[in-house]
């Protein structure tokens, strides 16, 4: 039986409620028209009261107004500057509210009820990192080093960042300098560049000169891109719920860089204004982030003392590439038993224990059955997949980690951005009359880094050019891998992370050959304008949506 017309509204209520809710009888609607602040806390009180979501919106918020300051919060005003006072200070009034509803539940989960968006604007490449490695409850969208140039000058200074203490230490010319250099360097690239690359691959007459002009300029932004150094200014769009804020503003805080420090005060600053409740535990002087804070630099000072114990009986290779250093050898068996459960009524330890008898070519009978009608990578695979674990170790340049990281679904952990592992060189440049140039910038960059990180090597790291190489490692299982395999060796994406990607396939394929139906869709060709064939569709999308 559906349970539509379950509340009985007045006309008048529902008239108010129509400003709110998608429908105002039928058992599944949305919100609208409502801050997050105020979704956030109706959502959390819906969990401990019998009423439906529009009646407990009715009693206990919009009735209760004087209370919620719901009416000042949500009311239709003029946006004007008066309103925004008005509103802002009913938003403080109502912080007690809202925080009674919090606290009195006093679980965290309650904190991803509510979310925000948040513009952060003219930060560094090394901060917007930062933020994209607090993986879960956040999406960030981040300026794209292929599409736009990142030469253009603001009152006749490129767009990096000045980092404070360098600014005011003996190194402050040496940076200025040196970032200078590789942005005059990767302006005077472009037009050659483009040029040559131009001349090699010219437009077929069939494609359109929008679909090449831009796939051309992606191919040479992507080869120039290693010259921007990572202080190098970019702009985020970033939409989370609370919880993953607390968490971000709480890491902000504590990090050992101003910029870091600085984001944290600015971002707890502005969410105070639109969903206060959910980020006050982040405040500097909260009980809660103070014991954060305390935990933070214990743990970091204990682990930084027990490694310089045993770095110096640990020789790593600078060799660039990717490693599969750890799989499990009954992957194949522990997925079957995962495939197999929810069909059966036997426990998991059964199921296990009776896979490592199967032969096999049963078991390989079982791994074909999950991929069965799997048309396209975006056919999502079982849950069983994530039974098989995979640790990689990669050794790949900045603009690689920087594309990477945001995959959210697995462990991942970086060392600092350091000049220690060389740096690449794209095959484009390589034996033309832009190499020299291109190294001797690179060169330099790699001598100021070395005395600037003798006595700042945490602010070093903005000086270093994204060409440079970063060592990380990846912990995935077989579903996530899959995933980003799939994804990243597509021909629209950069020739650098693709080879990551199907060297990653390629290394779990050799040690689990049972494992390759799972990788159906990853492509292992090469593309001189890998981007054309996405530019060719957008441009006929944009054809038809203008006829």
């Amino acid at each position: 039986m559906l349970l539509d017309d379950y509340e009985n509204f007045t006309e008048a209520q529902k008239k108010l409620l129509e400003r709110y809710v998608t429908n105002t009888q039928g058992h599944i609607f949305a919100l609208r028209n409502l801050p997050e602040v105020i979704k956030g806390a109706l959502f959390s009180r819906y969990s401990r009261s019998n009423l439906g979501l529009r009646s407990l919106l009715l009693k206990e918020f919009i009735s209760n107004s004087d209370e919620s300051g719901f009416n000042e919060i949500a009311g239709f005003k003029e946006a004007d500057e008066a309103f925004q006072v008005e509103q802002a200070e009913a938003i403080k009034k109502a912080q007690n509210f809202y925080d009674r509803i919090l606290d009195g539940y006093g679980d965290d989960s309650i904190g991803e009820l509510g979310g925000a968006h948040l513009a952060i604007e003219n930060i560094s490449m090394l901060a917007a990192k930062m933020i994209e490695d607090s993986r879960i409850g956040g999406s960030p969208l981040e300026k794209s080093t292929r599409y736009i140039y990142f030469d253009q000058k603001v009152n006749g200074d490129y767009l990096f960042y000045r980092e404070p203490v360098l600014m005011t230490s003996a190194f402050r010319d040496l940076y200025i300098n040196t970032c200078n250099q590789l942005f005059d360097t990767y302006s005077r690239l472009i037009p050659p560049l483009t040029a040559m690359i131009e001349k090699e691959k010219p437009k077929d007459a069939e494609i359109s000169k929008t679909a090449y002009t831009a796939a051309l300029r992606a191919k040479v932004l992507d080869c120039l891109r290693g010259l921007l150094p990572s202080g190098t200014l970019t702009n985020m769009g970033l939409y989370g719920n609370g919880r993953f804020f607390e968490g971000l503003i709480h890491k902000l805080h504590c990090s050992s860089l101003s910029e870091m420090q600085d984001m944290g005060k600015r971002i707890y600053e502005e969410l105070s204004k639109v969903i206060p409740s959910f980020v006050r535990r982040s405040a500097l002087s909260h009980h809660t982030h103070k014991a954060y804070e305390r935990h933070f630099h214990k743990m970091k000072e204990e682990l930084e003392h027990v490694s310089k114990e045993h770095a110096p009986l640990v020789s790593s290779s600078t060799e660039s590439g990717v490693k599969l250093v750890y799989s499990d050898e009954d992957a194949e068996r522990k997925v079957a038993a995962a495939l197999l459960y929810p069909n059966v009524n036997k426990g998991m330890e059964e199921l296990l224990e009776y896979c490592k008898k199967l032969p096999k070519q049963e078991i390989d009978r079982i791994l074909e059955a999950s991929v069965q009608g799997r048309e396209m990578r975006r056919h999502k695979s079982p849950r069983a997949l994530e039974h098989a674990f995979f640790t990689f170790d990669i050794v790949a340049d900045f603009g690689v980690y920087r594309d990477l990281q945001r995959h959210r679904l697995l462990t991942q952990e970086k060392q600092k951005l350091t000049c220690d592992y060389g740096y690449f060189v794209p095959i484009e440049i390589r034996n033309t009359e832009w190499e020299a140039e291109y190294c001797r910038a690179m060169d330099q960059a790699s001598a100021s880094f070395e005395l600037i990180a003798k006595e700042f090597p945490e602010e070093a790291q903005y000086i270093v050019p994204m060409a440079f190489n970063i060592r990380w490692y990846f912990h995935v299982n077989l579903r996530g891998l899959q995933w980003l395999t799939e994804l990243r060796s597509s021909p629209a994406g950069h020739p650098n992370y693709r080879y990551i990607a199907q060297s990653m396939a390629k290394q779990v394929i050799e040690k689990h050959p049972s494992f390759e139906r799972y990788f159906r869709f990853l492509d292992y060709g090469g593309y001189e304008l890998g981007r054309m064939g996405q530019e060719t569709k957008k441009a006929e999308k944009i054809g038809l949506l203008q006829k």
